[in-house]
């Protein structure tokens, strides 16, 4: 039992969005080591048919199986949305994911107003959140959005001035005015751009609106998970962090680094990296600190 306890922990997203799910993990669970596979050569999977979408996570999963992992975190909303029921057919381990952790977030910072989900164009079209927020709760409704500008800004690191605040109240508007009290940030790349999210909603319901970061309640569910099944690891030392990604395109690191909130080399980066003398990398900060990443098929 003490292997399956010291595995890594399985994470995986259609990109890097996902990072914002290890970033909490690394804070909530910081003794596990984790392997994390973004899909960056087929993302966006939010634009994908259902079939397309279980396919692709069938594939990620088992090359995280490969890599001998105990339990798999789908760290993407889309995902979790239309092939988590398959994923847990096919797959023998545990998986969790997004969606109702941060449904049950929602519920209980809502207290019976209506809860407003921003996510994907997939995500809002599945009815996943409503379902999952009905397992929960019959008297809370859900109203959605689809806010796919917010991704854009997210992953060009546009997340502070008037552009990003100027989008994020064009979609929260008819959630507001739908009665939302409460906001969930149903897509990894939002967490980035909650502070305009914030200020936004509270401004347009003329007060304080919670806002629930589904990365931060998935990560409290694995946790809790690990925990109650016997899983979590039993090393003290800090867990280690591997990066897998389908491409590594040039703008890699420095997307990367804003979703996880740590470096991360990139191609160019390592090449210098072993051609350097002095242990520093163009921006004066140590490789030695930064998280590699591995490029692979699936």
């Amino acid at each position: 039992m003490t292997g399956a306890r010291d595995a890594p922990l399985g994470v995986f997203d259609s990109g890097l969005g996902g990072l914002t799910v290890v970033r909490a993990l690394r804070r909530r669970c910081p003794a596990e080591d984790i392997v994390y596979l973004g899909d960056t050569a087929r993302v966006p999977y939010g634009t994908r048919s259902p079939e397309t979408v279980v396919r692709y996570a069938l594939g990620c999963a088992r090359v995280l199986i490969r890599r001998g992992v105990k339990a798999i975190v789908v760290a993407c909303n889309t995902v979790s949305a239309v092939a988590i029921d398959m994923l847990r057919v096919e797959l023998d381990l545990p998986v969790l994911g997004v969606i109702l952790p941060g449904a049950r977030a929602a519920v209980a910072a809502s207290r019976g107003a209506t809860i407003g989900v921003l996510g994907t164009a997939g995500t809002i079209a599945s009815g996943a959140y409503p379902r999952a927020v009905a397992s929960l709760s019959t008297r809370t409704e859900v109203a959605g959005q689809a806010a796919p500008l917010l991704v854009s800004l997210a992953e060009e690191g546009w997340v502070e001035g008037e552009v990003p605040r100027l989008v994020a109240r064009r979609y929260l508007e008819p959630l507001i005015h739908a009665g939302a009290r409460s906001i969930v940030l149903g897509c990894t790349h939002f967490p980035l751009l909650r502070a305009p999210i914030e200020a936004e909603a509270a401004a347009l319901a003329g007060g304080p609106v919670p806002i629930v970061d589904s990365a931060s309640a998935t990560a409290d569910d694995a946790a809790a998970f690990l925990a109650e099944r016997g899983l979590a690891t039993s090393r003290g030392a800090p867990g280690g962090l591997s990066l897998l990604v389908t491409d590594l395109p040039k703008s890699f690191a420095a997307v990367a680094a804003r979703f996880l909130g740590e470096p991360v080399l990139g191609g160019e980066d390592r090449s210098s990296t072993q051609a350097g003398q002095d242990g520093q990398d163009g921006a004066g900060r140590s490789p030695l600190n930064a998280i590699d990443v591995e490029q692979i098929d699936l």
